[in-house]
């Protein structure tokens, strides 16, 4: 391939800008792996790197994109050969370093995975980050003890990608769940994803409280702010509340009232630098619990030509599920 598309996000003293371009091989950033991307993902984090709304882009010009799947092209690496179905998470892709919405992309075997043989490629960006990390959440759930019979699992966030796969990750496992979001519309839907029961997130979204009525075993919290304070609040004794996202905002007006009264756990989930150990864990896990038919119901597909118009929709909690990108159509 003489050459090949991608989003390219610059920025100089003028303007902020990420638009579709033709790139060439000798653009590729020099790493020992080249893979033909074939999936990508809009994810949260994407739509600020693309946007600008967050300084999330560390160098430019960059090819954001924090997930990717596809076939190596060219290694340099023994654990990997031309031919193999890999899948990338993380890393720092994206942000500091070129990521996958682009057609070609050069990485380091130690950002890799083998595509898991339950998976295709489509099939893991509909999955991608987004649910990797809400499997990291069901897996600190389980370390710390918390078993379906202790109680209601809440899942902030639902309507979302981390959230609509935790939703049914935890359903499948046996676990009572109540969806919180602020998309009435979306109630069917959220229960078709395996929720037993779907609050308005205005029902956390502004409490003060330093502690409610006891109501949650275990909470996977993708909003942050107020929200992830009122859950803390309203966690039952030695409950676990997982943090991974910050849709609402980075800040956390709570009191430590429920860690010291109450003895709950806060556990913060990243899925950046995870080990490779944790990943194989969590993929393990969607692997046998991720209800393939309701993964199908949670996708919208877009090319990369559509990628910049859908980023600021994303911010907004316009798009519902996930959203993966077919960088060849």
């Amino acid at each position: 391939m003489t050459s090949f598309k991608a989003i390219l996000v610059s920025k100089d003293d003028e303007r902020y800008q990420a638009r579709m371009t033709s790139l060439s091989p000798e653009q590729l950033p020099k790493e020992p792996i080249e893979v033909a991307v074939e999936y990508s993902t809009l994810n949260y984090k994407d739509a600020l790197a693309i946007t600008g709304e967050s300084p999330i882009i560390r160098h430019f010009p960059l090819v954001p994109g924090i997930d990717l799947a596809g076939l190596v092209t060219k290694s340099e690496d023994p654990k990997f050969k031309v031919g193999d179905a890999v899948m990338l998470n993380g890393w720092g892709v994206g942000e500091s370093k070129w990521g996958g919405m682009s057609q070609r992309a050069a990485v380091r075997g130690e950002w890799l995975l083998p595509l898991p043989e339950s998976f295709s490629t489509k099939e893991a960006m509909a999955i991608g980050t987004a649910g990797y990390t809400a499997a990291l959440c069901v897996l600190a759930l389980k370390q710390h003890n918390i078993m379906p019979a202790d109680g209601d699992v809440l899942v902030t966030g639902a309507s979302g990608g981390v959230g609509s796969i935790a939703v049914n990750l935890l359903s499948n496992l046996g676990y009572r769940v109540v969806a919180s979001t602020g998309k009435s519309s979306e109630v069917d839907w959220l229960k078709r994803q395996g929720a037993a029961d779907v609050i308005d997130r205005t029902e956390l979204s502004s409490s003060n409280r330093p502690l409610a009525a006891e109501r949650w075993s275990g909470v996977v919290d993708t909003v942050g702010s107020h929200t992830l304070a009122s859950a803390c609040a309203s966690t039952q004794y030695g409950g676990v509340v997982m943090a991974c996202g910050l849709a609402q905002g980075m800040d956390f007006p709570a009191t430590v009232a429920p860690f010291i009264l109450r003895g709950i756990t806060l556990v913060g989930i990243d899925s950046v630098y995870c080990s490779k150990e944790r990943r194989f864990q969590a993929w393990d896990l969607l692997a046998k619990y991720l209800e393939r038919a309701a993964l199908q119901g949670l996708i919208t597909i877009i090319g990369l030509d559509e990628v910049s118009e859908r980023a600021p929709d994303m911010l907004a909690g316009r798009l519902k599920g996930r959203v993966v990108v077919d960088v060849n159509v």
